[in-house]
């Protein structure tokens, strides 16, 4: 029989949880933040060589205009939706592409983190948990809510700098 006296507890010091925390970060980066921001930054750029995203541009211009952005902005929030390492590539490629300018990039970052991937949280999480699926158009429509709230807050702070 064992008791706690047997119990052998490995202490680490400072430095060798940093490296290991560091090693789990890099891992997470790496597989599951990059391949998004990539994939999201080729398609992008499939969409501008294509002219599909000039064609976006056009349609969705007199919505994304009530916030100050062309309107290929409009596939940054759609983005969103599913990935926030996604969105953050299309804004990317939209910033390379001259498509957005660094003030606007900077009006979008919050409203990416604000919707904060729903699809998937609703698959990963509210799923599972059995949340009623009622509820669903809710938690959506209050993401997207927040963003583009978010999208005009920072436009009138952006005022001031």
């Amino acid at each position: 029989m064992a008791t706690n006296d047997d119990v052998i507890v490995e202490k680490k010091n400072i430095l060798d949880l940093f490296i290991e925390g560091a090693q789990r970060g890099f891992t997470i980066g790496t597989t599951s933040l990059l391949p998004n921001v990539v994939m999201a930054f080729v398609i992008i750029r499939v969409l501008d060589v294509t002219g599909l995203l000039k064609l976006i541009g056009i349609v969705f211009a007199p919505i994304m205009a009530l916030w100050g952005l062309p309107g290929e902005a409009a596939t940054v929030i759609i983005t969103s939706l599913m990935s926030m390492g996604g969105a953050i590539g299309v804004a990317v490629g939209l910033y390379t592409g001259a498509n957005l300018d660094a003030t606007q990039v900077t009006m979008l970052v919050p409203a990416i983190y604000l919707m904060g991937n729903p699809v998937q949280n609703i698959g990963r999480c509210l799923g599972i948990a059995n949340v009623n699926t009622k509820h669903y158009a809710a938690i959506l429509g209050i993401c997207v809510i927040n963003a583009l709230l978010s999208i005009w807050f920072m436009r009138f702070i952006l005022m001031f700098f």
